[in-house]
């Protein structure tokens, strides 16, 4: 973490501990000083809103931070970045994509995370092949991948069972038209 990070983290600590959040990370970019708070069973829009007036109260009282920085507080989000051996163990289990240093074979990895610790991540790959075990110094970026359920939305797609089918593509209806019922030989014959 850059000096301002470090300057921010010790402001953000106390304040997630009153809140009972967790700090996942904190990003100092281009004059953005970017807070990420989370909770196990998630967080929402209030606490962070809360988080935010605190830990902006709290950096105009240190007096330190330049007036011109900007102060975003967010959740992780769904996919969210991997930077730290914490994050990586925190994500085992979930789906994620891994892009290594230059000279590293096979730069982008895309797998599960199996296992982690302070040095390395271990990704199981959906091929099928063998682990790989990663140095997390070698890793340049990774994030998790939210994986969308594929169960379709009620009423989006209607399957037409087989005794219903006559060439049209619907099922049919009490109030549709009913097809005329042939006639029987029989009686056409009796009153010709």
């Amino acid at each position: 973490m850059s000096t301002t990070a470090d300057r921010l983290a010790r402001l953000v600590t106390p304040v997630a501990d009153d809140l009972s959040v967790t700090v996942y990370d904190i990003e100092d970019s281009s004059g953005t000083l970017r807070v990420l708070l989370d909770r196990p069973d998630g967080i929402d829009v209030d606490t962070l809103a809360d988080a935010s007036r605190r830990i902006s109260r709290a950096m105009d009282e240190d007096g330190s931070f330049a007036s011109a920085a900007v102060l975003e507080v967010s959740s992780p989000g769904l996919e969210r970045k991997l930077r730290t051996a914490a994050h990586f163990l925190g994500a085992v289990g979930e789906q994620v994509k891994i892009k290594l240093a230059p000279g590293v074979a096979d730069r982008r990895i895309d797998g599960v995370v199996a296992a982690a610790d302070d040095r390395t991540v271990t990704v199981a790959t959906p091929d099928g092949g063998p682990d790989r075990t990663l140095l997390l110094a070698d890793i340049t970026s990774a994030h998790t991948v939210y994986v969308w359920e594929t169960t379709p939305k009620p009423g989006t797609k209607r399957t037409v069972p087989a005794s219903n089918r006559s060439g049209d593509a619907r099922p049919r209806s009490d109030s549709d038209p009913q097809p005329a019922e042939p006639a029987d030989p029989a009686e056409t014959e009796a009153t010709a």
